[in-house]
């Protein structure tokens, strides 16, 4: 009796064991089959995004097709990238000739010697009028033309002459 309680038991436990096994491998393949189940649902789903967006892209190209064979730009995008470039275009062509003009008047500005000077350049030669000589500039000497000085900010104090008219 007692032996046999003792096979009972030992086989008891045995399946136990065994049991316990198989419920774990039961339960590993249930998580690896959802796991893998929700992955094929997200690949679903990316699937049918991207299979929308190359509709989107086909419908889009036919678009610029049509739009190409009656005279218009491909789309409003491009049309506004274009107009984009050609006002960058533009905005560099003006840059070049900004700069172009500050180098010409910085070259304006250099005195002989190589010396920059910010005064606005004076007449120091003429050309004469005679037929009878060579238009070579002549120089004025002493007797240079009299440019007066811009006023100065002080001047705004000052009163502005009331000229009165000449009576005769």
């Amino acid at each position: 009796w007692y032996q046999r309680r003792v096979r009972e038991a030992v086989v008891s436990t045995q399946s136990t064991g065994y049991q316990r096994r198989v419920r774990g491998k039961l339960q590993d393949t249930t998580r690896k089959m959802m796991a893998l189940v929700s992955e094929l649902s997200m690949n679903q789903a990316e699937t049918m995004k991207l299979q929308q967006e190359a509709a989107d892209k086909r419908a889009s190209v036919e678009d610029g097709y049509r739009r190409l064979d009656m005279g218009l730009p491909p789309s409003e995008e491009a049309d506004m990238e274009w107009q984009r470039m050609v006002r960058e275009d533009e905005m560099k062509v003006a840059r070049q000739m900004k700069k172009q003009q500050a180098d010409e008047e910085a070259e304006q500005y250099t005195v002989p010697g190589g010396i920059t000077t910010t005064a606005e350049p004076r007449p120091n030669a003429y050309i004469p009028d005679d037929l009878s000589e060579l238009p070579v500039p002549r120089p004025y000497g002493a007797l240079a033309p009299f440019k007066p000085t811009e006023p100065g900010a002080c001047m705004r104090h000052i009163r502005k002459p009331v000229v009165k008219p000449i009576e005769i």
